[in-house]
C-alpha cells in the first residue's frame, strides 16, 4: 500500500464517489484511480466501497474504518511536511487563511500586516468563501487557520476558540427618517425594505430569530455576502441596511450613511478562529493567531489542540 492509494480513496469520498471528478482533482486518470483502489482493497482483504458495475455506490462498514485510518495517516504526513518546513526554512513559508468576505475586508488587514512585519518571508494566502466553505477548506488542508462567525463551532473535526465579539448596526442615508432613531425598533425595521446579509453569513441567524420571536416578517429587498455591496445599495435608496459594526468603523463622520447600533435587538455575535484537530501548527501560525485577539495565546491554542476539554472555548471569557 502507498500514499497515492490513500489519497485516491480520500478524494473519492470527498467527490461523492465520482471517480471522474476525483481524477480531475488529482490530475490523473480515472482507470488509474480505479485500479489503485482495487489493489488497496485486495491487499487489505476488505471492500472499501460497494459497487454497481464499475461505479462506486457507497462506503462499506469496513471502508468507514479504513477511511478513519487514511485520514489520520494523511494528516500526519501533512504535519511532517510542516515540521520540515518550519525547521528548514525557519521564518519562511506560506500561511493559508480561510475566511469570509467581511472578515477579510474589515478585520484581517491589521493582523495580516502585523504578521508580515514580523515575518517578512511568510507569504499570506487568503481564501474567501461562505462559512461552510471556510470549514471545508480547513478539513481539506487548503488552509491552516479559519475565521468566521457562523458554522465553525459545529464541526467536531475542528478546534475553535472565540476571537472577538461584535454587534450589527443599521445603516441608512443621512436623510432617511430612521436616521433620527437612536434605538431603532424591530417594528420600525419590519416596516422597511431591508438590505442585509445572506442567510448563512455574518450573524444573519440572529436577525431572523429576532424577527421570528416578535412574529414580524422581514421585508428583504436584497441579500449579499459583502458589506460594501450592502452599503452601496443602501446609498442608492434600495432600503435600510444591516451590517456588522466593523463595516462602518472607519466610515467618516458626517458621510453619506448614518449608522445606529442594533445590539439591543439582535444581541452579540462571536467570531471564532478554527484549526483542524490534530494539525501541526507552525510558530508563525501561533504568532498570527495572537494578533487576532489579546485573549488568544500559543499556550491556550495548544491546550485546545491537545483536546483538554471539548469546550476549550470556555478557557477564557470575552
Amino acid at each position: 500500500m502507498n500514499l497515492h492509494q490513500f489519497r485516491f480513496v480520500q478524494e473519492a469520498v470527498r467527490r461523492n464517489l465520482n471517480l471522474t471528478e476525483t481524477a480531475k482533482a488529482l490530475f490523473t486518470s480515472q482507470p488509474g484511480i480505479s485500479k489503485a483502489i482495487l489493489e488497496l482493497e485486495e491487499e487489505l482483504g476488505v471492500d472499501i466501497f460497494a459497487r454497481h458495475g464499475k461505479r462506486l455506490r457507497r462506503v462499506t462498514e469496513p471502508g468507514q474504518e479504513v477511511l478513519k485510518s487514511v485520514d489520520i495517516i494523511l494528516r500526519e504526513v501533512a504535519n511532517l511536511k510542516r515540521i520540515g518546513e518550519q525547521f528548514s526554512k525557519q521564518d519562511a513559508g506560506t500561511l493559508s487563511i480561510a475566511t469570509t468576505h467581511t472578515q477579510a475586508r474589515y478585520f484581517l488587514p491589521a493582523p495580516v500586516s502585523a504578521l508580515r512585519k514580523k515575518f517578512p518571508k511568510v507569504q499570506v494566502v487568503l481564501h474567501q468563501g461562505m462559512p461552510e466553505q471556510v470549514a471545508r477548506m480547513l478539513l481539506d488542508d487548503v488552509a491552516e487557520i479559519g475565521i468566521a462567525t457562523e458554522s465553525l463551532a459545529t464541526y467536531d473535526e475542528l478546534v475553535t476558540l472565540p476571537c472577538y465579539d461584535w454587534q450589527h448596526v443599521m445603516v441608512v442615508p443621512a436623510g432617511h427618517p430612521l436616521a433620527a432613531a437612536e434605538r431603532p425598533t424591530l417594528e420600525q425595521l419590519a416596516a422597511e425594505p431591508l438590505v442585509l446579509y445572506h442567510a448563512t453569513v455574518t450573524g444573519r441567524t440572529r436577525i431572523d430569530q429576532a424577527f421570528a420571536r416578535a412574529r414580524l416578517k422581514i421585508n428583504v429587498a436584497l441579500e449579499a455576502i459583502d458589506s460594501d455591496v450592502i452599503k452601496t445599495y443602501v446609498k442608492l435608496g434600495m432600503g435600510v441596511g444591516i451590517v456588522a459594526e466593523t463595516a462602518v468603523r472607519d466610515d467618516p463622520a458626517g458621510g453619506e450613511l448614518v449608522a445606529r447600533p442594533l445590539g439591543h435587538l439582535f444581541g452579540t455575535n462571536v467570531t471564532r478562529v478554527a484549526f483542524k484537530r490534530g494539525a501541526y501548527l507552525r510558530h508563525f501560525v501561533y504568532a498570527f493567531a495572537e494578533q487576532l485577539s489579546d485573549r488568544l495565546s500559543q499556550a491556550l491554542i495548544q491546550r485546545a489542540m491537545a483536546g483538554g476539554t471539548a469546550g476549550a472555548a470556555s478557557d477564557y471569557e470575552l
